[in-house]
């Protein structure tokens, strides 16, 4: 059984930074690409970050410059650090697991809740 567990969500300081976690379970997690989306009430989800197998990361312009995402193999782990966050921020936010055998193979997190608020 696959599984997706993200941690570290929660209320968040404007101007403040948040750190997510998603650990695997039931995959091979070494050759799949992983990344986080977001999605906002009443708004489609997007994407937040994405890392390759090899280790490539890929930001979309709004979080270029302050998100970093990260994965450890050894630990089925791929992580955000997000700063300067605003209320625009505040989203649940999901941990993504893909690979293309034959078609499109992926796996989704429950989701963590981020708020950003004072």
């Amino acid at each position: 059984q696959v599984q997706l567990v993200e941690s570290g969500g929660g209320l968040v300081q404007p101007g403040g930074s948040l750190r997510l976690s998603c650990v695997a379970s039931g995959i091979n997690f070494n050759i799949y690409d992983m990344g986080w989306y977001r999605q906002a009430p009443g708004k489609e989800r997007e994407l937040v970050a994405t890392i390759t197998s090899s280790g490539v990361a890929k930001y979309p312009d709004y979080v270029e410059g302050r998100g970093t995402i990260s994965r450890d193999n050894n630990k089925k782990a791929v992580n955000l650090q997000m700063n300067s966050l605003q209320s625009e921020d505040t989203a649940v936010y999901y941990c993504n697991a893909n690979r293309y055998d034959r078609g499109w193979i992926d796996y989704w997190g429950q989701g963590a809740q981020v708020t950003v608020s004072s």
